[in-house]
């Protein structure tokens, strides 16, 4: 696991953290870790979307009978259902 120091955060950016945290009954610490744990997840939904966006405009467009969106996230989505799958070709294969 890598640390992570940030420095000159100002005061009310603290306290204003701090207040989430505690309104969550979690530590400073576990709070700020599961805000970079979603914004993590978010850059790969977006990243995911890029991809699907791309091999869609290649290949002219899905088929009728094509998966959603949310279905292709969840599928992606480590630890879920899917396990992890990704959209390699044109036509949806992974």
């Amino acid at each position: 696991m890598a640390v992570l120091t940030i420095r000159d955060v100002p005061d009310d950016v603290k306290d204003a953290l701090a207040r989430d945290a505690r309104e969550r009954g979690q530590s400073l610490q576990a709070f700020l870790l599961s805000v970079l744990q979603r914004q993590a997840a978010f850059s790969g939904n977006r990243q995911l979307i890029s991809e699907i966006e791309r091999e869609l405009t290649a290949g002219g467009g899905a088929e009728g009978d094509a998966p959603g969106a949310a279905e292709l996230l969840e599928q992606a989505r480590p630890g879920e259902r899917g396990g992890g799958l990704g959209v390699s070709g044109a036509d949806g294969a992974a």
